[in-house]
């Protein structure tokens, strides 16, 4: 009975050390204006969701910056443009853009930054796309996010 007990607890434990793992990712922007993951997918299960950008090249932001910014697919023209306009002081994204889900800040080369992303603010269904906002880098660097909730 106490091995049984022992057993249920570490499966439980271990369920919640994957949970956990489920409600964040770790995306890289390089020197190749480029992101290693395409999708990324939020289970329901995540009340919050928390994204790291990690920028593995050597080139600093004011070249080869990035960050990452959250919208919906039909925004990304807009939220590009007046991010372009808002300039890097403001991370290349419009001061208080409510087409802009969550963002983390521009990085450089060998830099790294973290959002946590509310997902109430998700619905089931609609088309989310993540990019760069850095001046043209979407064009390369975007993909799609997913909520299951």
């Amino acid at each position: 009975m106490l091995r049984t007990a022992a057993a249920l607890a570490a499966l439980t434990l271990s369920g919640l050390a994957h949970a956990d793992a489920q409600c964040s990712v770790t995306i890289h922007g390089t020197d190749q204006m480029t992101y290693d993951l395409k999708t990324i997918a939020v289970p329901a299960s995540c009340k919050q969701f928390k994204v790291t950008l990690q920028h593995p090249g050597t080139l600093p932001k004011n070249v080869m910056g990035h960050n990452w910014v959250l919208t919906k697919k039909d925004d990304l023209k807009g939220v590009t443009d007046d991010g372009a306009k808002a300039g890097e002081n403001n991370d290349y994204v419009q001061p208080g853009d409510t087409r802009v889900l969550a963002h983390t800040k521009l990085i450089g080369g060998n830099e790294e930054a973290s959002v946590t992303l509310n997902t109430q603010t998700l619905k089931k269904g609609d088309d989310y796309v993540f990019f760069c906002s850095y001046p043209f880098h979407a064009t390369m660097m975007k993909g799609t996010l997913t909520f299951s909730g």
